[in-house]
């Protein structure tokens, strides 16, 4: 009897070693930021080091900082090439970050929301009475909608300046709204306007300065900070660049009013602070929580009316392996990506200090680290903007020789149509007079429209390869016009006395 009691003892401690085992397993495995079932390899530093200076190496960029960490713990950090004024790029460098940014103004709105202040699904016109947009449909986009961009909220390309927040927000009061809200997905910068103004409102506090009290200072980002315009003088950030033809130049940013939408400056350094918080379940440094794992998850999850983003984060498609969550940021001199791979509790941060208008190489080097943590060996792919750039290179040489040949035989050309009526002449010449003031318009009045604070100088550096083709077959045909209308008038009036 005693034998058999002791079989039974040490059966039930088996069982409750195995059901013990079972339920950690089964946390370890659900954990958004866990392992997965496969063997994550440890990633080698000298391997990314390899890659990343390759990959700015063959794309001609100035320079580039990383950042690694895996489930809330630093593991990399780095910095490489050089700044506009000729210095390292360190981890500590400063760079823009652009629509990254919004990721840290959804992580406001929800702190207000998880101290119940503001509700998600409240309509915004509950806290911002003075935002009325000319769309009765307005009153009732709610905060979650504005999160998502299923507010239905446009995102135009060309706004009137504005030298603060409030001016910015009410730069909506004429718009309507693209669609029903909650219905689609429309990205817009017009949105984080709106959520930034929300905090300003909700908390009592500047957005920046709540931004630096709540976010940045508890997770000790001590160099990041928030600017209203990209206009405003930062100390310690040099000039990006713009990339052309291979190779790279300093250049002056856009200016625009971006608070909320991607005013944010900050280094590799700091950017793996927030991102060991996100993949620490909220939980700073020193174990503060500073969002609830619900809300904080719920941010990770697809909104009705949109499948590819949360609340602050895009959501990578199902073909895309490991499933990400993210946020890029693209601005006219300076780009930026931040990764989390839930399956492996990775997540990267890559900071460029140049903008290339053909590809997101934040991304690419992103996915190249991505790949390494995965213990795989990442594709180091052509340089493609910079053949994209040669062949309009090319092209651009090409058409400079026929039009200065075209304009050589421009009295030539307009004697032989001396015959021609004028209906007919101008006919002929509409070719060259459409592209010249086509591009003319593109070059001068752009800038001008909406009083928007652009330059043609602005719009050149957003691609120069294709503004040099541009400008030179814009010259080309000003001139080609210009002379066969002097010639022919010329000879009309030597026939004529």
């Amino acid at each position: 009897m005693e034998e058999k009691s002791l079989k039974t003892i040490v059966s039930t401690k088996k069982l409750i070693y195995i059901l013990l085992f079972t339920f950690l397993l089964t946390t370890i495995l659900h954990h958004p930021f866990s392992k997965s079932v496969q063997a994550v390899q440890a990633i080698k530093t000298g391997d990314v080091d390899k890659f990343v200076t390759a990959y700015i190496d063959r794309n001609g960029l100035p320079g580039a900082s990383i950042v690694v960490v895996k489930n809330g713990k630093l593991v990399y950090e780095k910095g490489y090439g050089h700044d506009s004024e000729g210095n390292p790029i360190t981890e500590n460098s400063l760079m823009r970050i652009g629509s990254a940014s919004k990721s840290f103004t959804a992580f406001a709105v929800l702190q207000l929301v998880d101290e119940d202040k503001i509700q998600l699904d409240d309509p915004v016109i509950n806290y911002l009475p003075e935002v009325k947009l000319n769309d009765p449909r307005w009153e009732d986009v709610t905060i979650r909608q504005v999160l998502s961009h299923t507010s239905g909220v446009p995102n135009p390309i060309i706004v009137q300046p504005a030298s603060n927040l409030q001016a910015g927000v009410e730069r909506l009061n004429d718009w309507k709204l693209q669609s029903n809200p909650g219905e689609k997905y429309f990205y817009s910068n017009a949105n984080y306007w709106v959520l930034a103004l929300l905090v300003e409102q909700v908390s009592g506090m500047e957005f920046s300065q709540y931004l630096k009290q709540k976010v940045f200072s508890p997770l000790g980002m001590n160099d990041s900070l928030t600017t209203v315009n990209t206009g405003d003088s930062v100390k310690g950030l040099p000039k990006g660049h713009v990339t052309a033809y291979g190779t790279a130049m300093p250049w002056t940013e856009l200016e625009a009013m971006n608070m909320g939408a991607g005013s944010i400056i900050s280094t590799a350094s700091d950017m793996g602070k927030w991102l060991s918080m996100q993949t620490n379940e909220g939980k700073s440094g020193t174990g503060e929580q500073l969002l609830s794992k619900k809300l904080l998850e719920e941010s990770y999850s697809p909104q009705q009316g949109s499948k590819k983003y949360g609340l602050g984060w895009e959501l990578s498609s199902p073909n895309v392996k490991p499933a990400r969550i993210s946020h890029s940021g693209v601005e006219t001199t300076y780009q930026s990506q931040q990764d989390m791979i839930p399956s492996s509790g990775y997540a990267v941060a890559v900071l460029l200090n140049s903008f290339t208008p053909t590809l997101e190489h934040a991304y690419e080097i992103s996915s190249g680290i991505i790949q390494l943590t995965e213990g795989q060996e990442p594709e180091l792919k052509a340089p493609v903007p910079t053949i994209i750039d040669l062949s309009l290179g090319v092209i651009t040489l090409i058409y400079l020789f026929l039009g200065i040949r075209g304009i050589m035989r421009s009295k030539k050309w307009s004697e032989k149509r001396n015959q021609h009526p004028v209906w007919r002449f101008i006919l002929r010449l509409m070719p060259q007079l459409a592209a010249t003031l086509l591009i003319g318009w593109l070059f001068f009045i752009v800038p001008a429209l909406q009083n928007n604070s652009s330059t043609t100088i602005d719009a050149f550096g957003l691609y120069p390869a294709a503004m040099i083709l541009l400008g030179i077959v814009f010259m080309i045909g000003l001139a080609l016009s210009i002379l066969r209308i002097y010639y022919r008038m010329t000879i009309k009036s030597r026939k004529y006395y």
